[in-house]
């Protein structure tokens, strides 16, 4: 008699299919290989951006559903999409408004402290009051935050403030959004096409000095928080958490 184990397959089911996910700011970036990925995983993708040559290129890519083109910060334009888009929805992740470089705490104007302290709180708000009816239960709606401004410095300004909000504020939308899930992503330095359009000749040399200084040995990519963000989507037990993700940056810099 002979005896012999079965092989276990190792080929992962995609666990995205039949769910709707949109990506806010979707057309480069963090936000195109988060909807690449989830496509990947089944998901149909709906893709929003300023730009509606680069939304479409990007919709190309990666098979999507449809598009939008308008600017995210207009209320309005905000309000408009999500009562036009068809169908519930399963996922929704914000990648903007992008950074805002703001002058020294003692040179900053009224207005420029007010859009300092809540440009990355404002805009998932409005995009929560929008989606929210539209959200199928244990959905998630997914933030995009930073480490680098956890530290303290003259360089950074006001900057370590509007950071620290952003934990407490997705804690808390979690509670009001409940059981749709809300989920905070923080990066550190990610290597896209909006790094290399910031820092311009320096990128390679920013690029090698944290090959050499990050406890992982190379750079953190677009592809890595993408996975990150699909894994927050799949794993319906997360909900008002904050996920570093930096390659160890925050501990060595």
């Amino acid at each position: 008699m002979t005896t012999g184990t079965t092989p276990s397959s190792s080929v992962r089911e995609p666990e995205l299919v039949g769910q709707t996910v949109v990506v806010i700011g979707g057309s480069a970036g963090i936000g195109l290989e988060t909807a690449r990925r989830a496509r990947s995983d089944g998901a149909d993708v709906v893709l929003t951006g300023r730009n509606p040559e680069r939304l479409e290129q990007a919709a190309l890519d990666v098979g999507a559903r449809s598009t939008a083109a308008f600017d995210a910060t207009d209320p309005a334009a905000l309000k408009g999409f999500f009562e036009e888009l068809a169908g519930s929805i399963d996922h929704v992740m914000v990648t903007g408004p992008g950074p805002r470089y703001a002058p020294s705490l003692l040179e900053m104007d009224p207005e420029q402290v007010r859009l300092a302290l809540s440009d990355h709180v404002v805009l998932p708000l409005e995009i929560a009051r929008n989606a929210a009816g539209k959200m199928r239960p244990g959905g998630t709606l997914i933030l995009m935050g930073g480490t680098g401004g956890r530290k303290i410095s003259r360089e950074l300004g006001i900057f370590s403030a509007a950071t620290a909000v952003l934990p407490p504020f997705t804690a808390a939308l979690a509670l009001e959004l409940a059981p749709v899930r809300v989920n905070l992503i923080a990066a550190g330095f990610v290597d896209t096409p909006l790094s290399a359009t910031l820092l311009g000749d320096d990128l390679e040399a920013r690029r090698e000095e944290l090959r050499t200084s990050l406890p992982i040995g190379r750079v953190v990519g677009a592809d890595d928080v993408a996975a990150l963000a699909v894994h927050i989507m799949t794993n319906t037990a997360l909900t008002g958490a904050t996920y570093d993700i930096d390659g160890g940056q925050q501990f060595v810099s």
